[in-house]
């Protein structure tokens, strides 16, 4: 049976990806830093721009391989990525200028798309009533990759900013190894489709979620719940220093206390909460803790109160796989993998819109010309766009339930 293998690697590919995403974040301060020959204030806006970089580079890459993906199958658009993300994390490892560093999360930015195509991949061999849970098992994968990748690059990063790539290269390719010869195609040839470039650029495929009913809506939540949940990634690191005074070992261990915390939601509170109240509310209540955690960290000036105020974030887990599962519902067979390069897109959209937001306000607030010093400004504009995403997900009609999740009308049902 191929969904059990099928599921394993792409687990595995997304444990691969959370990694390299994670191994980065504790040393990004001090690369940037290095190679850009500034202080803690300026690296803020250089990673502000590199942030964008990466974020458009995903939203133009997202579709494209989504409906390549559609076309050829998953398998290949899979292996292609993780190849390139080994080569990526090669070239991070000899940079010595701004313009090479902005080239190299570019690459990153391309090959990380390919998480449409791995969320395509699941639901071809996942039924519908079942999806919100696997894609579940995605974030816990995401959570521990999370763990292991921080830890990694904190540790590494008392060695020097460059070692943990080395690390993540090895890995992306080992990975890569693995879904050659063991990993199965899921999109049987009758379910392909000719592929369009008119469908695969970001203005065709939002031409296309215009025409898939009630599409727009979960995605217009999406973009606005990735501008809020970024604010970890993107400023977390930063934060630490200027709020905490933290050191690059530190900061990975939060890192890692942040996976432990995203796994263990998705390993036990995914699956019941969304028996419970449906994909729209569990994500509803997802999004409120999470912006009760945002308002705390905005305000938290010790080390055992930001620990602290890592335990309720394992309660927002359900957000991102009940958006995915939302999504998934209003695509058919044959469109799966344009519809998940779709929900890349919004979140690429995301991707685009947070480093200005959320890396530019504490930049602001850090600088020498802030009227005030305050590092957690961010996380009080993420807590705002997190009320947002609820208000737009509250909009969405509600549907009838059957089973363990909502099930969509007879004219949107896949």
């Amino acid at each position: 049976m191929t969904a059990p293998r099928t599921l394993f690697f792409i687990v595995a590919t997304i444990f691969i990806d959370a990694i390299g995403f994670g191994i980065i974040m504790p040393v990004l301060p001090d690369l940037v830093m290095e190679i850009g020959r500034t202080d803690l204030a300026s690296a803020m806006g250089i990673a502000t721009a590199i942030g964008q970089v990466m974020a458009v580079a995903t939203f133009v890459a997202s579709p494209i391989l989504g409906n390549l993906s559609d076309r050829f199958g998953r398998r290949r658009v899979l292996l292609l990525s993780l190849a390139g993300l080994a080569a990526d994390y090669i070239l991070l490892t000899v940079v010595h200028t701004l313009p090479w560093l902005f080239i190299a999360r570019a690459l990153s930015g391309i090959f990380g798309g390919s998480f449409a195509a791995a969320q395509a991949a699941i639901a071809d061999v996942t039924r519908p009533e079942e999806r919100a849970r696997n894609f579940g098992f995605v974030g816990a994968a995401f959570g521990v990759g999370f763990i292991v990748g921080p830890a990694i690059g904190g540790f590494l990063g008392e060695i020097g900013p460059r070692a943990p790539f080395v690390a993540a290269a090895a890995l992306a390719a080992a990975n890569m190894l693995y879904g050659f010869f063991l990993f199965p195609e899921t999109l049987a040839p009758e379910r392909r489709r000719a592929f369009d470039w008119r469908r695969a650029n970001p203005l065709g495929a939002w031409r296309t979620m215009r025409g898939l009913p009630g599409m727009g809506g979960v995605a217009s939540v999406l973009v606005l719940w990735q501008i809020a949940s970024l604010v970890y990634p993107m400023t977390w690191s930063f934060y630490c220093i200027a709020q905490l005074g933290w050191s690059p070992r530190m900061i990975g261990a939060s890192l890692a206390a942040v996976g432990v915390a995203i796994t263990l939601g998705q390993a036990f509170v995914v699956g019941p909460m969304v028996k419970r109240f449906g994909e729209r509310d569990a994500a509803t209540i997802g999004i409120a803790i999470a912006v009760a955690v945002y308002v705390g960290y905005a305000f938290v000036d010790t080390t055992l109160g930001a620990f602290l105020l890592l335990i309720p974030v394992a309660l927002q887990a359900p957000v991102q796989p009940s958006l995915m599962a939302l999504m998934s519902r209003r695509a058919t067979p044959e469109t799966q993998g344009e519809v998940q390069g779709i929900s890349a897109m919004a979140m690429g959209l995301g991707q685009i819109a947070a480093p200005g937001l959320l890396i530019g306000t504490m930049a602001w607030f850090t600088g020498k010309q802030a009227p005030v010093h305050f590092p957690g400004a961010a996380f009080l504009v993420a807590a705002l766009f997190g009320l947002l995403a609820i208000a737009m997900l509250r909009r969405l009609p509600r549907v009838a339930r059957t089973g363990e999740s909502d099930q969509m009308p007879p004219s949107v049902t896949a």
